[in-house]
């Protein structure tokens, strides 16, 4: 059996020295430095933040019901062909379709009924020639004047002649709506402006052909009043059943990105909206709009104003996720570290939610208050207790130490690289 030479124990115990005294040079010789914030007393708003879409109140499209090409556009209040933006009034003329078709459709409905007359005449004629016939046969009756069978003849064309005129004046009738269905096609080529409003957007060209089918083609959208303007908002189901209408509402846009506009909660519809298993209400929002200076269509950040709470005291949320590590607090066992990954707040005897908040003891050390959780603006939350008070100092966190000049720590025996990080073959090979 060989024993070791005296070279490789001094070797050994060299390493071993350099060994202990590099991890005595790594443990810090300061106190542990913890960031601290102040509990204070002021406002705390309790809200949900949306995004929404600014919508005309009213809007009407305006489309087609006979098909034809496009031959001119009207003129808007101003005396200019309307266009996008154009303000108009209720009647004006927006568009004209070739109407030549439907003139033709006119002329021959009209010439259809005049036949029609005529042939009512004729019937009538022929009612009044029969009638005087069977008055004649009547004076004579059956008898060796006049046959039975004459008799019955003059009989049966009176019916008939009078049917004939009741025939006649159905046709009348049936061309007379024919008439009438043809002009209404006719006034269909000339679009009008139901309301008085202002053209969002106009979707056909002069000299573009407009086909009438089961929908009727869309040609100009028409938004009855832009003072008076809504923003639809889409809520996850989470947080619609704290909303209710009337509730006060702020929101912004990004065309005036330092002003907040007002509105209001009006309507909460009722068809929900599942998208990726996400289930959203849409809430209109009614606001004013005198100025005009909302369009239609901006995207809006919308803050719902659910609870507002004045002189409460309050501490910031990262207070309530902080706790200390197991060798810092008062528990040896381990307390949990959690970080800011999540509030560490339960139920607590009251009903109440609880939490905890930590603040420096004499000692250096930080204690634990048991605390009672009120609302939350996502900042701040309100809290409770016997121990509190307007500018308590609580733990947020800890200031991490500032690595040392030099080495900093790092182990000796860790090879060091000079000339900076350099890789392929032709630098290893020098």
């Amino acid at each position: 059996m060989k024993y070791p030479g005296k070279k490789t124990i001094i070797i050994a115990i060299l390493a071993l020295a350099a060994l202990a005294a590099w991890q005595l040079a790594r443990r810090p010789g300061e106190t542990i430095e913890y960031r601290s914030a102040e509990l204070k007393r002021g406002e705390l708003m309790v809200s949900i933040n949306a995004t929404g879409t600014v919508e005309p109140e009213e809007v009407i499209d305006v489309g087609a019901q006979v098909a034809g090409r496009i031959i001119a556009f009207g003129k808007d209040a101003n005396g200019q062909p309307v266009d996008y933006g154009s303000p108009v009034a209720a009647g004006t003329v927006l568009a004209r379709i070739d109407d030549s078709l439907y003139a033709a459709q006119v002329d021959e409905a009209q010439a259809q009924l005049m036949a029609n007359r005529a042939g009512l005449e004729k019937a009538r004629a022929e009612l009044l020639k029969a009638e005087l016939d069977w008055r004649r046969a009547q004076d004579l009756g059956p008898s060796e004047a006049l046959a039975k069978s004459s008799y019955d003849s003059y009989q049966a064309a009176y019916q008939n002649a009078r049917a004939q005129v009741a025939v006649s004046e159905a046709a009348i009738r049936q061309a007379e709506a024919a008439l009438a269905k043809a002009r209404r096609n006719l006034g269909y080529c000339t679009i009008s402006s139901p309301v008085k409003g202002i053209i969002i957007d106009r979707r056909v060209n002069i000299g573009q052909t407009v086909v009438a089918s089961l929908n009727a083609p869309s040609l100009f959208l028409l938004a009855k009043d832009l003072k008076r303007i809504q923003v639809w908002v889409a809520v996850n189901e989470a947080d619609i059943g704290r909303l209710k209408p009337g509730m006060p509402v702020s929101f912004t846009v990004d065309a005036f990105p330092n002003e907040s506009f007002r509105g209001e909660v009006k309507k909460i519809r009722l068809n929900a909206a599942m998208n990726q298993n996400v289930v959203t209400y849409t809430v209109e929002i009614a606001t004013d709009n005198k100025d005009g200076r909302l369009l239609p269509y901006l995207t809006a950040n919308v803050i719902f104003e659910i609870e507002k709470l004045d002189g409460a005291l309050q501490a910031p949320n990262a207070a309530l996720r902080w706790s200390p590590p197991a060798e810092d607090g008062e528990k040896k066992g381990g307390e949990k570290k959690y970080g800011e990954k999540g509030r560490k707040d339960k139920a607590g005897k009251n009903g109440k939610k609880t939490g905890t908040l930590w603040v420096l003891a004499e000692n250096n050390k930080p204690r634990k208050i048991e605390v009672n959780l009120g609302a939350t603006d996502g900042a701040n939350t309100v809290v409770e207790g016997p121990e509190l008070g307007e500018g308590l100092k609580v733990i947020t966190g800890i200031i991490q130490p500032e690595k040392k000049k030099g080495n900093g720590g790092a182990n000796p025996f860790t090879p060091k690289i000079s000339g900076g990080a350099k890789s392929g073959r032709g630098e290893q090979a020098k």
